[in-house]
């Protein structure tokens, strides 16, 4: 869960256009792969809400008070569960945001994302928190620590320079935060190898270390919670959804209690539960003997509708038959449930006690009739609180686009005309974009007549994620006038080239003020850990 931090990994997507991209990105591909640590591909964006569950961030961005210019824009793309931080920052309550970067090298204008994200969550009244992923890059890179305490002071020193209030936020590094180490080792008895193989495709050749660094990572996400359940985000380049994944997982999992809906009092897989929902919307009551619709009468309903008109399959359909037939003359009820996953018997017998209205009380679940699902979570996690658990909330998550490298592909370390650092002299900066690549016409005559490809041009790119600033009928301009053929690529990169000078200037400077600001935090910027 490491931001934007590597270079050579991260495969571009469609750059963005003066307007909010909803397509998703590259119309026709269909590869993506995403590894935290190994080549990651997204060459259509739009596969990630097939595949993996992320839902695009329009359909939330009304809802978010004073949207961030990557959000308006497109390159905040996609998000998982983030309504409820949006909620709470609307409402004035409790949210967090947490991300973390992995220190293998410079900081760069991929990592501004992260650190822009961070620092407008704190800005809109999120707890802050910016850590030091040194465990994983000593694991999965092998980096030195003194290597590691290098890089770690320039990533503090740029997230302080552009905005990060570290008396309102929280900064620490994985290795020194003892809180963070206990609850990755609590975690860590929620997972396995198994599991680890599936997501990341560990192996034999995987050490230990590596996957401890996994459970760490849990641990960082979760931290935000340790003293109170808060919706918190992790902003992260779509490459670190596998870690969000499995943290929203161990979270609900650490829970004493999950809370369901029920219609008897056997479990039902989500197929089966809405094969009886309908049953029970569609079925009088009246028309059975006793008026009361019971698990037989379910049972005959669906034993007489066709299969293809059920929308499950044969295995379910036979599953959930055994288990009304097993249940008899049981009645069918909608009931919210409270099954047991690990609560302490202190904390089941209080949950018995506090469940107001007509409840049955079996070994591993308690059913309340009287009580709607969402007061059902709020009371579990009371109960859970009030009895030493931590009532976690599922994480919620952003996720924003790869940027292009200049020379056209992807960014890489290796080249280092294809990326900026944050680093970089001004002089060299102004070079680097003067030099990149674009989406212009082969001749200024062919530009005027047919105009530019914004869209293919990681120049335009520069504009939408960093150099227009929250302007966006400035990146707007840039987009209209480039497609319409009023901008020819040597006046656009000249006038982008200047802006990018005049911010590694302005950033560099802040970069010195922040030094001092640094070295007065109660932070450990030299590993204890043997050099």
């Amino acid at each position: 869960m490491t931001g934007d931090d590597r270079l050579e990994e991260s495969e571009s997507g469609e750059p963005m256009t003066g307007e909010p991209v909803t397509d998703g990105g590259t119309a026709g591909a269909d590869d993506v792969a995403l590894d935290p640590w190994g080549s990651s591909t997204v060459s259509d964006y739009r596969k990630l809400f097939e595949q993996f569950g992320i839902e695009e961030v329009d359909e939330v961005l009304e809802d978010v008070p004073n949207p961030h210019y990557l959000m308006r824009r497109g390159v905040i793309f996609g998000h998982r569960d983030y309504r409820p931080v949006a909620d709470a920052l609307s409402e004035g309550e409790d949210a967090a945001v947490l991300s973390g970067f992995m220190p293998t090298g410079d900081p760069h204008i991929g990592h501004k994302l992260v650190f822009d994200e961070i620092i407008w969550h704190q800005q809109q009244g999120a707890d802050a928190y910016g850590l030091i992923a040194d465990l994983e890059a000593n694991s999965a890179r092998g980096m030195s620590w003194a290597e590691i305490d290098e890089h770690a002071r320039s990533y503090l020193l740029s997230l302080l320079a552009l905005g990060f209030d570290p008396e309102a936020g929280t900064l620490y590094r994985q290795s020194t935060n003892r809180e963070v180490q206990d609850l990755a080792f609590d975690l860590g008895a929620e997972a396995n190898f198994s599991e680890f193989q599936a997501i990341y495709g560990f192996d034999g050749e995987t050490s230990v270390s590596h996957m401890q660094s996994v459970v760490t990572q849990m641990a960082d996400i979760l931290y935000p919670q340790l003293e109170e359940p808060k919706p918190t985000v992790i902003p992260v380049g779509p490459d670190q959804d596998p870690h969000v994944r499995l943290a929203r997982d161990l979270a609900e999992r650490t829970r004493y209690f999950k809370v369901s809906e029920a219609y008897a009092s056997f479990e039902l897989t989500d197929d089966e539960r809405d094969l009886v929902a309908d049953c029970y919307e569609r079925l009088e009551p009246a028309e059975f003997d006793d008026d009361q619709l019971r698990c037989v009468h379910v049972a005959d309903a669906l034993e007489e509708t066709p299969l293809s008109d059920l929308e499950v399959d044969a295995a379910t359909l036979e599953s959930v038959l055994t288990k009304l037939r097993e249940a008899g003359m049981e009645p069918v009820r909608p009931r919210t449930r409270f099954s047991d996953r690990r609560a302490t018997d202190e904390a089941f017998e209080a949950l018995i006690d506090a469940v107001e209205g007509e409840k049955r009380v079996y070994e591993s679940h308690v059913d309340a009739f009287d009580l709607e699902v969402a007061d059902a979570e709020k009371l579990a996690r009371e109960i859970e609180l009030e009895n030493g658990g931590h009532g976690f909330r599922p994480p919620s998550s952003i996720y924003h686009r790869f940027m292009t490298g200049l020379t056209g592909g992807k960014m890489s370390s290796s080249d280092p005309a294809s990326h900026i650092s944050l680093l970089d002299d001004p002089e060299d900066g102004y070079d680097k974009v003067k030099s990149a690549t674009t989406g212009g016409r082969e001749t200024a005559e062919e530009q005027r007549e047919k105009g530019g490809r914004a869209d293919e041009c990681p120049v335009y790119e520069l504009y939408a994620y960093l150099l227009a600033g929250d302007d966006d009928e400035f990146a707007k301009r840039v987009y209209d006038e480039c497609v319409g053929g009023e901008r020819l690529c040597g006046d656009c990169k000249e006038q982008a080239a200047q802006l990018m000078k005049e911010f590694l200037g302005d950033h560099q400077e802040k970069r010195e003020e922040a030094a001092e600001l640094l070295e007065d935090l109660d932070l450990d910027l030299e590993s204890p850990r043997r050099r």
